[in-house]
């Protein structure tokens, strides 16, 4: 009986320490989460009062082709940042493993460009794809083919063009955890390995990445979520232009918002975001049930 008096006492403060964090989680979680469904489900300025109108916000936006195109340019940046920065990562960091000396040096160096802002590196980036100043002048008059033209300037190549740009300033911080993980693997796992006979490439296939395995599947469930909510470096260095080829949701949600004065369309494309970031949270929790090692 005291023993059990003993546990409900200690459940008890436990609750009373989690209480504030939970209250506080509440008012700046929770409370703005169902305010913004109930405005998804209004037609409303941002000011006065808000007319419930249903689903019609939703209707809209899947009727809308910018939305549609804001769509597809996510799904795009989320092939290409689940491939580009993860094949540079994971190839770099197992290569700095086998550097003795010196790898200090190189994390901070890979490190230092996801520190910047985005501001600053958007509007270096824009610089340096100036077709009449930047390096791109410079390579188009050494006669190399491709730069003649304004890669930002140009909706074939613009979407591209500020991915390369979020990559430079991403990969280095993946290498880095990627890096750390690493370092947890055995040393007796490789040495055991080259003993067998293995090379550098089959250390990489059979030790590397099955032990990085949770970090690596981890980071790029984050990636996938953060290809929907990129907003950054769009909007410094193209709002979504030209001709819409470079918008995505959350351009498109800050124009609804800010230009066209549609905050309950606005309110709509942040839960659709939403939406995508939960279902790829979803299909990491199944799998991780059935057995997969997340």
């Amino acid at each position: 009986m005291k023993s059990k008096k003993r546990k409900s006492r200690v459940k008890r403060g436990a609750w009373l320490f989690i209480l504030p964090i939970l209250l506080l989680h509440m008012l700046t979680i929770l409370v703005p989460a169902l305010v913004g469904i109930y405005f998804s489900l209004t037609d409303w300025s941002g000011f006065g009062p808000a007319t419930f109108i249903g689903l019609e916000n939703y209707k809209a936006l899947f009727e809308d082709p910018g939305f549609l195109q804001a769509l597809r340019n996510n799904f795009k940046w989320l092939v290409f940042f689940a491939t580009v920065p993860f094949s540079i990562a994971l190839t770099a960091a197992f290569l700095l493993s086998q550097v003795k000396r010196g790898g200090f040096a190189y994390r901070i160096a890979y490190f230092v460009p996801y520190v910047l802002p985005a501001v600053v590196i958007g509007s270096l980036w824009k610089f340096i794809f100036n077709p009449d100043s930047g390096i791109t002048r410079i390579l188009s008059d050494l006669g190399i083919p491709g730069f003649e033209k304004a890669l930002l300037g140009q909706p074939s190549t613009a979407l591209l063009s500020i991915a390369f740009v979020d990559n430079w300033h991403y990969w280095g911080f993946l290498a880095t955890i990627l890096l750390v993980a690493l370092q947890s693997v055995s040393p007796e796992l490789y040495e055991a390995a080259r003993i067998d006979g293995a090379n550098l490439r089959q250390q990489f296939r059979y030790v590397t990445v099955p032990g990085i395995r949770p970090t690596l599947v981890f980071m790029f469930m984050m990636t996938s979520i953060w290809s929907f909510l990129v907003f950054e470096y769009v909007w410094v260095m193209s709002q979504g232009g030209p001709a819409g080829s470079t918008e995505v949701m959350a351009t498109y949600l800050f124009k609804a918002a800010f230009r066209e004065f549609s905050a309950g369309l606005a309110a709509a494309a942040g839960l659709t975001m939403t939406m995508f970031a939960g279902i790829i949270i979803g299909v990491f929790l199944i799998l991780r049930k059935r057995g997969w090692e997340i």
